[in-house]
C-alpha cells in the first residue's frame, strides 16, 4: 500500500513538473507580456515590466503619435524633439514626431506640417484595450476635423503589439471614412504613415543605412519608389538597431511609394504617386487622386519591426512572405512594383 501511495505521488509530481515547464516553456516562446497602463493623455504600452512606447494625444498634439519608441535593450531610436531637447539633435520639422499617421491635402486642408490646430486628427475613444502574453491589442477612433471645424474623416485603428526574441512589431490596420462630404486627397510627397528617427540613425552624417525589397540602397535611391519594405539600420554606440516598414496587402494602392530622407524622416506614402512620379521624371505620370464620398473608406496596413542587432533582405523577404496578418485574413500577394 505504502509502494502505490509512492508511485502516485511521484506521478503526480512528475505530471505537475512536466505541465508548468510546458507552460513555461510557452511563456517563454511566445515572448514578453504586454500591458497598457492609461494615463492623462496618453496610454503606455509596457513590455515585459518595460515602457516600448506610448500612444500620446490631447488638444496640444494635432495628431495621435507613439513616442518615444524603444527596442527589447531600451535603445530609443526615435528623436526627442519636440518633447526633449538633446544636446546636438536636429529641431527641424516640428511636425515630425515620434511614430505618425497623417496626410497633408485633405481636400483643402493640411495635416501633415500643421504646428497648431486645427486642422487636427483628434483621438475620440478607445474602443479595445486587451494585454496578454507575447501579443497586446489597442483599437482607437479619431477624426479629421478641417480648419471649418467639420469632420471630414473617421480614422478607425487597430495596433497590434508583439514581442518576440529581439524585437518589438506593431501592425497598423487603419480605415479612413469620409463623413458628410466627399474628400478628395492631392497626390504630394508629404505623407503618412512616419517615424522621425533619432539623431544617430541619420543616413546624412551618422550611422543610418537604408535597404529595400528591390535592392535599393540608400535614401536616394529608394525615394518615390516602390517598395513592398524598407529597413533603415544604424549603430549606437556599437550596439546594431535596425527599423522595418512593411506594407501589406490590400492596402490603398499597394505596394507603397517611399519618403525616405537621409537626415531622419522615415515614411510610406501610397498616396503621393504623381509627386514622386513627376520628380522622378517618369513618362507621363498618372495622379493616384484618392477620392471618397461620404460612408466610403480607403484601407492601409503597416507593419514596422523595431529591433536589436542587424538583418538580412533574405530575412525580410522571409518575414514579409510568412504575412503577419491573422490565419482568416486575406494572404499578402506580391503587387506591381513598377512606377
Amino acid at each position: 500500500m505504502k509502494t502505490i501511495w509512492m508511485f502516485g505521488l511521484v506521478s503526480v509530481f512528475m505530471f505537475c513538473n512536466a505541465g508548468c515547464n510546458a507552460a513555461k516553456q510557452k511563456k517563454q516562446k511566445s515572448g514578453p507580456k504586454v500591458e497598457f497602463v492609461k494615463g492623462e493623455d496618453k496610454i503606455d504600452v509596457v513590455i515585459g515590466g518595460e515602457l516600448f512606447t506610448s500612444y500620446m494625444y490631447g488638444d496640444g498634439l494635432t495628431k495621435p503619435v507613439l513616442y518615444p519608441v524603444k527596442t527589447p535593450s531600451g535603445i530609443k531610436v526615435n528623436r526627442g524633439f519636440p518633447f526633449e531637447e538633446i544636446e546636438g539633435e536636429a529641431t527641424d520639422h516640428h511636425h515630425h514626431v515620434g511614430i505618425f499617421f497623417t496626410y497633408d491635402e485633405v481636400n483643402e486642408d493640411g495635416f501633415w506640417n500643421n504646428k497648431t490646430s486645427p486642422p487636427q486628427v483628434k483621438h475620440v475613444k478607445v474602443t479595445a484595450m486587451k494585454g496578454g502574453q507575447g501579443k497586446g491589442e489597442l483599437s482607437t477612433v479619431a477624426h479629421w476635423t478641417g480648419m471649418s471645424g467639420n469632420v471630414l474623416l473617421e480614422e478607425t485603428r487597430k495596433m497590434v503589439f508583439t514581442s518576440s526574441g529581439n524585437q518589438y512589431t506593431i501592425d497598423f490596420s487603419i480605415d479612413l471614412t469620409a463623413q458628410d462630404e466627399k474628400v478628395v486627397f492631392g497626390d504630394t510627397k508629404e505623407g503618412m504613415f512616419a517615424i522621425r528617427t533619432a539623431q544617430w540613425l541619420r543616413e546624412k552624417d551618422a550611422t543610418g543605412h537604408y535597404f529595400s525589397s528591390n535592392g535599393d540602397e540608400t535614401a536616394n535611391n529608394i525615394w518615390g519608389k516602390r517598395a513592398r519594405w524598407v529597413v533603415l539600420e544604424g549603430d549606437k554606440d556599437g550596439k546594431e538597431v535596425g527599423i522595418a516598414i512593411l506594407n501589406y496587402a490590400p492596402s490603398t494602392n499597394y505596394p507603397t511609394y517611399w519618403h525616405a530622407r537621409d537626415y531622419g524622416l522615415f515614411a510610406a506614402n501610397p498616396l503621393g504617386q504623381e509627386a514622386f512620379q513627376t520628380k522622378l521624371k517618369v513618362s507621363d505620370p498618372k495622379p493616384f487622386a484618392l477620392t471618397l464620398e461620404p460612408g466610403e473608406s480607403a484601407h492601409f496596413n503597416f507593419h514596422i519591426v523595431i529591433y536589436d542587432g542587424k538583418r538580412t533582405a533574405e530575412q525580410f523577404n522571409k518575414l514579409f512572405a510568412t504575412g503577419t496578418e491573422p490565419a482568416d485574413a486575406p494572404r499578402h500577394k506580391p503587387g506591381d512594383l513598377s512606377q
